[in-house]
């Protein structure tokens, strides 16, 4: 054979292993790439909850009367002491000696109820007094790193419940009031007495606050206990949310609380109140039974940030149970099990690299990483099942 077509017989049977070997050569496998970052990962369980007022104070006829037309409307402010509703007695049938013994030892009685509950009301506002002055205290001390952080809370918590008790105390000491309005107006009006602007029985607000709701229209009678309208102070406000018996266990009082699409894109600054300890049963959408517990949250932003907010509106809660703040993190996606523990595929020239690594905190679709990776390193964010170590890789 000559040489020339020797060569041509050769350089045919080269080209063909060639092909034969770029056709059989694996791939590359297009795949998803992502930076690793340095930053916050946060883990935390979120739920739908919604506002309500602490304290809801409901006024309610203290004997059997009729209402004169109401001059107040729902949403309109009131202050202590102000006139709420004004009720005219139901004329009274003859008393015998009997009954208006009995009426006078009630007015009586209504008096000496009245003076004890103004003590009390100068006990417990004593008491608020004291707590304020202590709680103020110990910021000032704290703001010079004097005391530790939780006793300053502790003094700030006894003053909110000293000034929660003394406005309980002064709605007592008006109940009493209208106990005793209500005793006057049985005897000024028995023997067939005409009621009178000086027999009415006038309910007045125990708090500074709104008028939350109204029960009467117009002027009707109304039996004593009947409820005539509700007060509140916005100032009280606070989010009841219902979550998973599984979740609760993992709150606790103080844990920090973000609240979301309440209305505005920013985020309202809470803390957890209180965990109820009795569940619920409640069917999801699916009809599904579920187990659930009511947790209060208590708004600690500033009121000027949440003015709009309303009773009963709907509002999202984020309960931050771990944080940790400017740390190596990579997208949960990328990791995936292993018999030695955790690892992820690292972009490596054109290669995917298997790197075992140690976990941390996880939330909102990140997790943090202890070792194995470090800030700036390429991690694949997807990895199919059929990549393999060493596997030729190219970015999708």
């Amino acid at each position: 054979m000559k040489p020339a077509k020797l060569i041509r017989y050769v350089v045919g049977i080269a080209v063909l292993a060639t092909l034969v070997a770029v056709m059989l050569w694996p791939a590359a496998q297009l795949v998803d790439i992502r930076e690793v970052e340095q930053g916050a990962v946060v883990a935390s369980i979120e739920a739908e909850g919604r506002t309500r007022l602490r304290h809801r104070y409901v006024i309610t006829a203290p004997v059997a009367a009729t209402t004169r037309q109401p001059a107040l409307e729902p949403g309109d402010p009131v202050r202590a002491g102000q006139v709420l509703v004004v009720m005219d007695p139901v004329t009274s049938p003859v008393l015998d000696a009997r009954a208006r013994a009995q009426a006078e030892a009630e007015v009586a009685a209504a008096e000496a109820a009245l003076a004890a509950s103004r003590e009390d009301t100068r006990a417990a506002e004593a008491v608020a007094a004291q707590a304020r002055a202590e709680a103020k205290r110990l910021r000032a001390l704290l703001e010079r790193q004097a005391v530790a952080p939780d006793t300053a809370e502790r003094a700030e918590t006894e003053r909110r419940r000293a000034e929660r008790a003394s406005a309980s105390a002064r709605f007592h000491e008006v109940t009493a009031k209208h106990q005793l309005e209500a005793a006057k107006a049985v005897l000024a009006t028995a023997d067939g007495g005409t009621p009178s602007d000086d027999t009415a029985v006038r309910l007045t607000s125990p708090i500074d606050g709104v008028l939350l709701q109204r029960h009467f229209d117009s002027a009707q009678p109304v039996q004593t206990g009947a409820p005539l309208c509700e007060i509140g102070n916005p100032r009280d406000m606070e989010v009841e949310v219902d979550v998973l018996s599984s979740d609760a266990v993992r709150l606790r009082p103080d844990m920090r609380v973000e609240l979301l699409r309440w209305g505005r894109p920013e985020a309202l600054a809470g803390r957890v109140r209180r965990v109820e300890p009795n569940a619920f049963t409640k069917f999801s959408a699916l009809g599904v039974e579920e187990q659930r517990v009511w947790v209060m949250v208590e708004l600690t932003s500033d009121q000027d940030q949440w003015s709009r907010l309303g009773v009963g509106y709907r509002v999202n809660a984020r309960f931050v149970l771990r944080e940790a703040a400017d740390v190596v993190r990579v997208p949960t996606s990328a990791l995936y099990s292993v018999a030695d523990g955790t690892a992820v595929f690292v972009a490596d020239g054109g290669r995917a690299r298997r790197a075992l690594v140690q976990t941390g905190i996880e939330g909102d679709g990140w997790v943090e990483v202890r070792s194995g990776l470090k800030a700036g390193d390429a991690v694949i964010a997807h990895p199919d099942r059929s990549l393999e170590d060493g596997a030729r890789i190219r970015a999708r």
